[in-house]
This record gives C-alpha cells, sequence and structure tokens, in this order.
C-alpha cells in the first residue's frame, strides 16, 4: 500500500511546547477560532466547566421534563374533576331542596345539560324496569281462566281395607270401639285405626280370629309417650291375608293403665313388660309384669320424657 493512500491516524498529536513551557495552540485558540479536538472519556477535561450535555429533542427525558406542569399549574383533568364535583354537589342540594319542600338554593350551580339527561334516561330505564318486574309479578299470581280446578285426591289403594276393617270390629268389639280410624301415606298406605281401651281385649280376639282379618302375628309393640297422653301401638300382621294394621291404644298419663294381651299373641309378653319398665304403663292381667331391663329398685321410667334421673350421674 503506498504512503498516500494509507488511513489517516486517530491518535492527537502530541502540541509543541513554547519557549515559556507553556503548550501552543491553547492560549491561541480562541483567537484562531481551532477547537482543540480530545477524545471521548480522556481526563483532560476539566471538574470546574463541565461539559453541557445536549439532549435531542425527541428523547423521553426531554419529553418527561416537557410534561412536567410548574407547581400551582392547572390542567384540563383536575378542571374536568373540579366541574363533575359541583355539578354532584349542585344535584344533591337540588334533591334535599325538593324532598324538604323548599326552592333550590339559589347559590347552586346548575348541573350541565349532558347530566341532567342522563339522570333522566337512567330514571326512565328504573321506571321501565320496575314496571317489567311487577307486570311478571302479577302474570306469575293470577291462575290462568282456562286452568281446570285441582282434581280431587285419589282415595288410598288401601281405603276398602281399612273401611271393612272398622265395620268388622264396630260390629264384633261394639259401635263405640274405633275412636279414630286413617290412612298413613308415610307408613305405605297401612290403615291405622284406635281403639278404646275398655274394647281392646275384644277387638284382639276379633282381629285374631276373624276370617276377613286374620291377624294371627304380632309385630312389635312399643309404647310412646305424647305428653298429653301415653299410648301403645300394636304391629299386626296377617300371614294368611298378607295384610298389614297398626292398632293403636292410649291411656291416661297419671295412671297409666292398659288390658293385657299376651294370652292373645304370645309375643306381647316380654313386649308389654318393656313397655311397663320404660314407660310405666300397667297391663293388667299379664302373667308376670316385672321390670325387664331397669334393676327392680331403679326409681322412674327412663323413657317418659318427664323422667328425671336420682343420681345425674348414672
Amino acid at each position: 500500500m503506498s504512503e498516500e493512500n494509507k488511513p489517516e491516524e486517530t491518535t492527537v498529536p502530541t502540541p509543541p511546547v513554547g519557549e515559556d513551557g507553556k503548550e501552543e495552540g491553547k492560549a491561541g485558540s480562541a483567537a484562531d477560532g481551532s477547537v482543540e479536538s480530545k477524545p471521548v472519556g480522556s481526563d483532560s477535561v476539566g471538574a470546574e466547566n463541565p461539559p453541557v450535555e445536549n439532549k435531542p429533542e425527541g428523547s423521553s427525558e426531554s419529553k418527561t421534563e416537557a410534561s412536567v406542569p410548574p407547581t400551582g399549574a392547572s390542567t384540563p383533568a383536575t378542571d374536568a374533576a373540579a366541574e363533575r364535583a359541583a355539578a354532584r354537589a349542585a344535584r344533591l342540594a337540588a334533591r334535599a331542596a325538593a324532598e324538604a319542600g323548599e326552592p333550590a338554593p339559589a347559590g347552586a350551580a346548575t348541573p350541565a345539560s349532558a347530566d341532567a339527561g342522563s339522570d333522566e334516561e337512567k330514571a326512565a330505564k328504573a321506571q321501565a324496569a320496575a314496571e317489567a318486574r311487577a307486570a311478571r309479578a302479577a302474570a306469575r299470581g293470577a291462575k290462568p281462566e282456562s286452568a281446570d280446578p285441582a282434581a280431587p285426591k285419589e282415595p288410598s289403594p288401601n281405603q276398602p281395607l281399612l273401611d271393612r276393617l272398622v265395620a268388622i270390629l264396630k260390629a264384633e268389639a261394639g259401635e263405640d270401639a274405633v275412636v279414630e280410624s286413617f290412612i298413613n301415606e308415610r307408613d305405605a298406605h297401612r290403615p291405622y285405626v284406635i281403639i278404646h281401651s275398655s274394647r281392646w281385649p275384644q277387638a284382639a280376639l276379633t282381629l285374631r280370629n276373624h276370617e276377613e282379618l286374620r291377624c294371627d302375628y304380632l309385630r312389635n309393640l312399643s309404647g310412646v309417650d305424647q305428653e298429653t297422653h301415653l299410648e301403645v301401638a300394636y304391629h299386626l300382621l296377617s300371614l294368611t291375608h298378607k295384610h298389614e294394621y297398626c292398632v293403636k291404644v292410649k291411656t291416661d298419663r297419671e295412671q297409666p293403665s292398659i288390658p293385657s294381651v299376651a294370652d292373645v299373641w304370645p309375643t306381647a309378653n316380654w313386649n308389654e313388660r318393656e313397655a311397663f319398665d320404660l314407660f310405666g304403663i300397667d297391663f293388667p292381667g299379664h302373667p308376670n309384669l316385672v321390670r325387664i331391663m331397669m334393676p327392680d329398685d331403679w326409681v322412674g321410667h327412663p323413657l317418659r320424657k318427664d323422667y328425671e334421673p336420682l343420681d345425674p350421674e348414672v
């Protein structure tokens, strides 16, 4: 490569030193207009006169500085917020004056037409929604004129069985033997009859011996405390006809007594002893009516609702 085509070196040449020991060109740089070029980052920049950094107009820092308003200056956003607050205060004052029956304050600012229009529109929409709700409620409550009246309740499939049971008991045990009769739909439509305690022995024989009934099996006997009175429920089953009945006999709470049917259904022997032990119901005619669960000297009957144990720790 020739000397003419070599690239120029970027190093700054050392300025010549004059006779006074100072670098030539420093003192006269201002006079001849030449500016000494120095590499960036050089230590030759003095701390006394730091360079002024020129930022481009489009930089983010220049935009931030330009966007910050001077202290105490108002902006369009604050002006709009102030106007909205004033309009809201005026509406509240006008509403309070209307509720009190007084004219609106003279100094109250009139809300903007746009705000007034929006309030009226909201009120109209709310009124329309309320009317629609009222119409729907009225439609639900109104019965259609063409609807047929409620159909009568169908009788229980066991109603004929109950009617025949009541007729047989009244004919065999006495007209006043049946105090009440009904179908218990919750208990698989089971026929229920309530028998007067004085007619119970004869009614029990009729239930067991009558050809149409044949209740030859006592499935369960249980005492019940109804607070106003005590009662015993007898669940009977006819193994011959596959029919099931429930018979109830009520008794006084103070002196409970129901005739024993242990001689009619042997199952009643121990069940009556249990009702005597836990409820205190007497069963005249029982062959051996003694406690079956609690000790003989136990005070009270634990399954009665008014039972209070003599020893609370037991």
